[in-house]
């Protein structure tokens, strides 16, 4: 059975701001949220296991982000730590295997934890990739009954951003990728899709080459043939587009802002995606719905140490500020805010 925290579908992208800045973040689709996520702040020294039940490790890395502070084994779905080093977990149905045996010689992880371990000990991309080829390997052990199907991606304040990915031939590790990850097929294959849309710009054309060629085409008729369903090919190659053409902000402020638009042109409208097989629920599951829908977007930034979310219903942009909180000797956890919000501007 897979666990609802872990089975979501999701975008993933990463972008830079004009004055240097770098950015990571994605969209949460799913028809649910289990029962006690929230944003989360985990200092240096937490403790957890990489395999449950097993040894323990500490943070070496403070980290903050969006999950769920379970006993002895805290869960993050993304997030960054507090050398700037992003990244989150997607759901990869279909495709993901992992090994039955495990290599002796290295540390075993169940899926879940892949991302806080890597978060909790490598300061950037390049110690992310050292640690997976040398250190450690994904157990196939069942973590609350299920093994999730999962893939990874993560960036850091050198830009480069990587997609982990988990199959039947092993495990493949893509370097200096377009900074785009959806779900399945592989990377590669999405890479490979968008040499069907090689015809795609930003610039419209001026008139109909049809006809007697005097009729003014329509604004945004450059990217006509961009596919507009929520699939995870569609969604791929519309993130790949605005990542290519979409104005960057001048500063980390302008910079989130637009991101967040980005992600709306992949986001799911609730009732506009309606699931035709639904994850059985457990006992972490609340509000499940008939329907996959955004239920929150988050962006970290890797200068600023800031995460930004926002959810399906409270639409204001809100951060947590992980510098302000290296200090502090306990995990802490902050609601997501799924209450409307309107601004009056009448007297």
């Amino acid at each position: 059975m897979e666990r609802g925290f872990c089975t979501a579908g999701c975008s993933a992208l990463s972008w830079h701001t004009k004055d240097g800045k770098h950015l990571w973040g994605r969209n949460y689709d799913f028809d649910r949220l289990a029962e006690g996520t929230q944003v989360t702040f985990l200092p240096r020294g937490t403790a957890y296991a990489p395999v449950a039940g097993g040894s323990g490790e500490t943070l070496r890395y403070a980290c903050a982000g969006t999950g769920l502070l379970l006993p002895q084994n805290p869960v993050l779905y993304e997030g960054l730590n507090e050398q700037g080093l992003m990244g989150g977990q997607l759901y990869y149905r279909s495709f993901a295997a992992y090994p039955d045996g495990l290599d002796t010689g290295k540390r075993p992880v169940q899926p879940p934890f892949l991302l806080l371990h890597l978060l909790g000990q490598c300061a950037t991309v390049e110690e992310a990739v050292r640690c997976l080829e040398e250190e450690i390997c994904l157990a196939n052990i069942p973590f609350l009954g299920a093994v999730p199907p999962l893939h990874w991606s993560f960036s850091d304040r050198t830009g480069e951003t990587v997609v982990i990915e988990p199959d039947a031939a092993g495990l493949h590790i893509y370097r200096n990728t377009i900074g785009v990850m959806t779900n399945s097929p592989g990377y590669p294959w999405h890479r490979t899709n968008l040499l069907n849309y090689a015809g795609l710009r930003d610039l419209d054309y001026a008139q109909t080459p049809f006809g007697d060629g005097q009729e003014q085409c329509f604004s945004g008729s450059g990217a006509q043939g961009l596919p507009g369903d929520w699939s995870s090919p569609s969604r791929f190659v519309r993130l790949a587009f605005l990542r290519r053409f979409a104005l960057p902000g001048e500063d980390e402020e302008t910079g989130v802002s637009r991101m967040f638009r980005l992600f709306q042109s992949a986001a799911f409208p609730l009732g506009a995606v309606q699931v035709s097989h639904q994850t059985p629920a457990t006992e972490l599951d609340a509000s499940v719905l008939p329907y996959d829908y955004t239920v929150y977007t988050g962006v970290c930034c890797a200068e600023s140490l800031r995460y930004y979310w926002a959810t399906y219903e409270g639409q204001q942009i809100r951060y947590l500020d992980l510098g302000a909180l290296l200090e502090h000797q306990t995990p802490l956890q902050f609601p997501m805010e799924q209450t409307l919000g309107f601004f009056p501007v009448t007297p």
